[in-house]
């Protein structure tokens, strides 16, 4: 068995248990999400989507996690210890750390841009200098990924969910 499909299953082994945990934190923090009165009886409540996201994470990553488990027992044990002794001291990751930098960065401004230009502009500017920082240099798919996504992300939360999505304080200064 060659080196990456050995760092893949570890890295898959790794990121399933992560993921797992995220989203079982998730599930119990959505629980603690409190219910307005009268909402017991409305199918739709501020609860439903996260829970019901927290569930198909927990389910995503325990499958992961089963499939990893598989493949690695299907490994003769003694050989594929052997060869990954020899294969992870050789194995140096190279991380592109300064992209995992500025992405976080990115959240971070994101974080604080939402409440000062509002959900449309904050998340399409966040979307595009992602894609920038990823590597995408294309200004048509940079706005073209993004725009459309925003809006019809918008048009579902504002028009469909009736959820109110403040314009941001930018607007209010303005007038």
């Amino acid at each position: 068995m060659s080196t990456p499909q050995r760092k893949s299953l570890s890295e898959d082994l790794i990121g399933s248990l992560l993921f797992l945990a995220f989203s079982a934190g998730y599930a119990y923090s959505a629980t603690l999400i409190p219910a307005y009165p009268g909402d017991e009886y409305e199918p739709f409540t501020a609860q439903t989507l996260p829970l019901a996201l927290s569930t198909m994470g927990v389910v995503l990553s325990l499958l992961l996690l089963v499939g990893t488990l598989k493949t690695r027992n299907a490994q003769n044990s003694e050989q594929a210890l052997q060869q990954r002794a020899t294969c992870m001291t050789d194995v140096k990751p190279d991380y592109d750390w300064k992209t995992v930098l500025q992405l976080i960065a990115l959240m971070l401004f994101y974080a604080v841009g939402l409440k000062w230009l509002g959900f449309i502009i904050a998340t399409t500017v966040f979307l595009a200098v992602g894609y920038w920082v990823l590597g995408e240099r294309r200004k048509k798919i940079l706005f073209g990924a993004s725009l459309p996504f925003v809006l019809l992300f918008w048009f579902a939360l504002t028009q469909l969910l009736d959820i109110y999505l403040a314009p941001g304080q930018l607007f209010h200064l303005l007038g």
